[in-house]
């Protein structure tokens, strides 16, 4: 195994102003760095199909493991994302974790900026993906950290934290990497994937977590509250906070609503794994939409292979008659090129694709 370098580091962004702080500056009109241009008219938006639902307790045991299992994998191929019930986390630490969260986004200027980013690392309070003065900004603030393994924390940033928030996040990581694990193992099975290439891309898997804060926007039609992408991880576990509306999956062209059900979390395939599949699973382009009137809050866990491993499509899937479509690169490698760019959509998904060859007309 790779040694593991002494500092992980997967990019950084430039300081941007917090979005929290301008909201409550009560504006008529948001500062021109936040209107998307022009030309980036978005494609119409449905009236929503609903994304498939899948039981957990039915994927691990009972008569119904095949039929809820070709569920998940229709859903993964199809949509790309899915609501999971019956997941097996915690009541308790939801809620409890859920307030803590609530608690960051509260605390004064002055104690977050003592949580700020620093100036080589997307950890802390502020934004990511922004790599240029001219960008434009998205709608929200985030708060940003690597929890598991534990080898790769930013210890000071985690000893400053508030330490009922570090208590409840550490029980939280464990349980949604619980989960992670069941789904990807159920992927891997629904793949006819070989099982010790997959735990072995996922021992030790790294977990971070984005904390999203949407504040209430004067102009919500001018701006974005996270642009257009989809994911450089494995799989993403989203629990959201609240029951505003704001999560949009484009499907078909069509940007679809997410409604997020009562105890259900959210879950997205990732980048990663549309490539380990050889491109059977998809990862999806997905945003957050705004509203003038209230403020929407979401914890992000993003589920990423071990580092020291290497990305490409599985060896167990690929032959004669599945050429592999993406290109093998390291882990580390493949997280670093990801958060040097601006987020494009599936441009990086799709950067990663073999070439085809000059004489394949």
């Amino acid at each position: 195994m790779e040694s593991m370098p002494e500092k992980m580091n997967f990019g950084k962004s430039l300081l941007v102003p917090s979005v929290q702080e301008l909201a409550k500056q009560k504006l008529t009109n948001i500062p021109a760095r936040y209107v998307v241009h022009p030309g980036q008219e978005s494609p119409a938006v449905s009236a929503g199909s609903a994304v498939p639902v899948v039981d957990v307790q039915k994927l691990i045991s009972g008569d119904s493991m095949d039929s809820e299992r070709q569920k998940l994998h229709s859903a993964s191929q199809q949509w790309g994302f899915l609501q999971v019930i019956n997941h097996g986390v915690t009541p308790s630490i939801l809620e409890d974790f859920k307030r803590e969260v609530i608690e960051l986004f509260k605390l004064p200027m002055e104690e977050k900026k003592k949580l700020w980013q620093q100036e080589d690392s997307f950890e802390g309070f502020g934004n990511s993906f922004v790599v240029s003065e001219e960008q434009k900004l998205d709608w929200n603030d985030m708060f940003g950290i690597m929890t598991l393994p534990p080898s790769i924390r930013r210890v000071d940033l985690f000893q400053k934290l508030p330490s009922k928030l570090r208590d409840i996040m550490e029980a939280y990581s464990k349980e949604i990497k619980s989960l992670a694990m069941i789904i990807l193992c159920q992927l891997g099975k629904a793949l006819r994937m070989d099982e010790k290439e997959m735990t072995d891309l996922f021992s030790d898997g790294m977990q971070t977590m984005r904390m999203n804060y949407y504040p209430p926007c004067p102009e919500p039609h001018k701006t974005i509250g996270f642009s257009p992408h989809s994911d450089a991880d494995a799989l993403t576990i989203l629990f959201q906070l609240d029951d505003t509306d704001g999560l949009q999956v484009r499907k078909d062209d069509v940007w679809v609503p997410i409604k997020p059900l009562p105890n259900a979390l959210i879950v997205n395939i990732g980048d990663m794994m549309e490539i380990v599949s050889n491109g059977v699973y998809r990862s999806i382009e997905h945003r957050a939409i705004v509203n003038s009137v209230k403020e929407r809050l979401s914890v992000a866990t993003f589920y990423t292979f071990n580092l020291a491993s290497e990305l490409g499509p599985a060896h167990s899937l690929i032959g004669p008659n599945n050429p592999p479509i993406f290109r093998r690169v390291s882990v580390q490698k493949y997280l670093r090129d990801f958060f040097a760019r601006k987020l494009d959509g599936k441009s990086y998904v799709d950067f990663m694709k073999v070439e085809a060859r000059d004489d394949e007309c």
